[in-house]
């Protein structure tokens, strides 16, 4: 291994892209190679949560990221049975921004990688699909191929590229599949002019099924939740009765339903919720989706794999701009990481057996008294806001900034 190689990051992602920041600020020459020609595509999570907001405010960027598109919600609410409950806060956490950030993936990643290229040692390759790995006589991963026959040589390779990870396959990373009861439906609907987006909760669930409505300025952003391989019958029904099920759920997206002309404008998720039980051997480590794929609920998927970002960093950086051999540290990124993965996808869990399974199987006859709770002891709120909002094991910038760049 030649310490004059590049970290090459696999995947354009959150991950990948807050992954080649933090390294090239500490002055590793890193290489992040994303397949697309642009991030311009729709239907990813936007929700970027205070925890990620913190780190940016913990590297100065914080004030130049809201500046992007966004719409920020700090308090949680759900329409239950035809009632509308208050669940959630994050007003009181102690960070810079009390709220979720609901941006745009595209402008999130457009926006850091205009930061990264301030730093010579940053090189974010589009259109570059990475589709094998590369191993040195003893085995050790040396590099990535490349869909049109190249091969480029790093120092490590990280796996940032997602759920489906070509990566993690190529490296025999061991895999643990959790299960998920339903996928999701997204497409979006116009917002009339005039409308009050706040009179659409951020979820509905009903007899009828659950929708979540992201605001997104002049459309929201919907996720229908249906059953694992419920999307044939669907189509079978046709695009009128997919509009009536959803007015009939979320009535206040009547007035711009008739805009999603055919279920070609509904585009369907395939839920995964898994984690590889070790994320790295010698020259590969695996982080973000491509380490533990997350279920929707909550919508904490972009925070811990920034978070992933974050402890790879804290953990390499230094070792590597000091040209020290990155393998006998890259089991420490599991083990700083594994206990938030964790207990996260435990709650998620929870909430499919005790939430999503039972609207699924049109069981919600009543509001549960925990819900109840929430909506009437304000303090309460501040539990699962503080959850959502921070998350667990919550990650610090402690890569450093090298000096030619300070």
């Amino acid at each position: 291994m030649k310490s004059d190689l590049p970290v090459i990051i696999v995947g354009g992602g959150p991950a990948g892209m807050v992954a080649g920041l933090l390294f090239a600020r500490a002055g590793v020459h890193v290489t992040v190679l994303e397949k697309h020609a642009d991030f311009l595509r729709d239907f990813r999570g936007d929700t970027v949560h205070p925890s990620t907001l913190e780190l940016f405010n913990e590297i100065g960027l914080l004030g130049d990221l809201l500046k992007e598109p966004h719409a920020a919600i700090d308090t949680m609410t759900l329409n239950l049975m035809g009632e509308r409950f208050t669940i959630a806060t994050m007003k009181h956490l102690p960070v810079a921004a009390r709220f979720v950030a609901m941006m745009p993936q595209w402008d999130l990643l457009d926006f850091i990688a205009g930061q990264g290229k301030r730093y010579p040692t940053f090189d974010l390759r589009m259109s570059t699909e990475a589709t094998g790995l590369t191993h040195d006589d003893a085995g050790r991963v040396s590099g990535v191929m490349l869909a049109n026959g190249e091969t480029l040589s790093a120092r490590l390779v990280i796996a940032a590229d997602g759920r489906r990870s070509v990566l993690r396959d190529a490296g025999e990373l061991p895999l643990e599949d959790l299960g998920a009861p339903m996928d999701v439906l997204w497409f979006r609907v116009p917002v009339p002019a005039g409308t009050d987006m706040s009179d659409v909760a951020l979820g509905t669930i009903d007899k009828g099924g659950m929708v979540v409505v992201i605001p997104r300025g002049d459309y929201w952003q919907c996720a229908q939740i249906i059953e694992k391989g419920g999307f044939a019958p669907i189509e079978a029904r046709g695009i009128g009765a997919f509009r009536e099920r959803i007015v009939a759920i979320v009535p206040g997206l009547a007035a711009g339903i008739d805009a999603i002309a055919s279920l070609d404008d509904v585009k369907l998720l395939s839920v995964a919720l898994d984690r590889l039980t070790r994320w790295s051997r010698p020259g590969l480590l695996a982080i973000g989706d491509a380490a533990h794929a997350m279920s929707p609920v909550g919508g904490v998927g972009i925070n811990l794999a920034v978070q992933d970002a974050v402890a790879a960093a804290n953990i390499l950086a230094a070792p590597l701009a000091g040209g020290a051999d990155p393998d006998p540290l890259l089991a420490r990124v599991q083990d700083r990481r594994w206990t938030p993965t964790t207990r996260m996808q435990a709650i998620q869990r929870f909430a499919h057996q005790r939430v999503i399974e039972p609207v699924l199987r049109g069981e919600i006859t009543r509001v549960p008294l925990a819900v109840r709770l929430l909506d009437t002891i304000p303090l309460l709120r501040r539990i699962p806001g503080r959850i959502l909002g921070l998350g667990f094991g919550r990650q610090h910038v402690q890569s450093p900034l090298a000096k030619e760049f300070s």
